[in-house]
């Protein structure tokens, strides 16, 4: 986040430059400070993960869950139903009950170009944080301090790097300046109120992608999980409008799951994974070698 932050300024920089002379640059010119950012840091994260997994030795695919996808769609598809199910009985919950507003108007074109867009999202979202978060954070952790620690540690940094606040920014950009952004984002832990739900949230959704990794033993069922989430998120603001008088401790903002009641559907979610994958139980394909055995 601090290199992310140190880089931003150089980057917009350049965006700035580059759009007096290309005018396929003008868009990136014109994306908020606070945006260039969390994307620095993101790209970062993402460039240090060759190094990262070279220095563990990692040889291939699959040790970092991402084996032969043929004999885990079943997985898969049962993570994305587990998961769209779960943020569509929040928001179906929050209709029925008058607080949010389900949008009659929605043009049939409009919602095909958002359906396309927010599924997009989902897949590349949720490879790119499944690979990083528990196909390399949490395969690391657990090697060295074992599956319980390296699940909640892991769950925490997942929750931590969601958990930042929107910074609007309008000021001149130096070099100092993406410290200042990053210090507004981080402004979201010194508030309790945002920090519950919305943080214990973020930790129990990283807990049920890390279990969902550790007992099918590759990332494709957490991989639908997370896509099942990721489409909601980009969608619930689109379907459904807040009515005035809500309460947002309860039923959360926006943001979909940032209230109690998300709370509570992602411990039903919790709940029902391991019920279908016994945490005590060993992965899916140790299971099946013994079988054969």
């Amino acid at each position: 986040m601090v290199g992310g932050a140190l880089l931003a300024p150089w980057l917009h920089a350049l965006a700035q430059t580059a759009a007096g002379k290309l005018a396929w640059m003008a868009p990136l010119a014109r994306h908020p400070f606070p945006r260039i950012v969390n994307r620095a840091a993101l790209f970062l994260a993402l460039a240090g993960l060759w190094p990262l997994l070279r220095s563990l030795r990692v040889r291939s695919r699959s040790e970092i869950g991402l084996s032969n996808p043929a004999g885990h769609w079943l997985e898969m598809l049962g993570g994305l139903a587990l998961g769209f199910g779960t943020l569509a009985a929040v928001a179906l919950l929050a209709a029925g009950c008058g607080v949010r507003r389900l949008e009659p108007d929605l043009a049939g074109s409009s919602l095909l170009r958002h359906v396309a867009n927010a599924g997009l999202a989902a897949v590349c979202v949720s490879l790119i944080e499944e690979v990083l978060f528990r196909g390399a954070l949490f395969g690391t952790l657990r090697r060295g301090v074992g599956v319980p620690a390296g699940l909640a540690i892991s769950s925490l940094i997942y929750a931590a790097a969601h958990f930042l606040a929107p910074v609007k920014w309008s000021a001149e950009v130096h070099w100092w300046s993406g410290l200042a952004v990053l210090g507004g984002m981080l402004s979201g832990f010194t508030e309790l109120k945002t920090m519950l739900p919305g943080f214990l949230n973020l930790a129990v959704a990283g807990v049920i992608l890390g279990v969902a990794y550790q007992r099918s033993g590759a990332l494709y069922l957490s991989l639908g999980l997370h896509a099942g989430w990721v489409f909601w998120l980009k969608s619930y603001r689109f379907v459904t409008r807040q009515q005035p008088g809500a309460e947002a401790w309860l039923w959360g903002t926006d943001k979909l799951i940032d209230g109690w009641l998300a709370f509570g559907a992602l411990a039903l979610a919790l709940g029902v994974l391991l019920w279908w994958r016994g945490i005590s139980s060993p992965p899916l394909g140790e299971r099946i070698k013994v079988r054969r055995r």
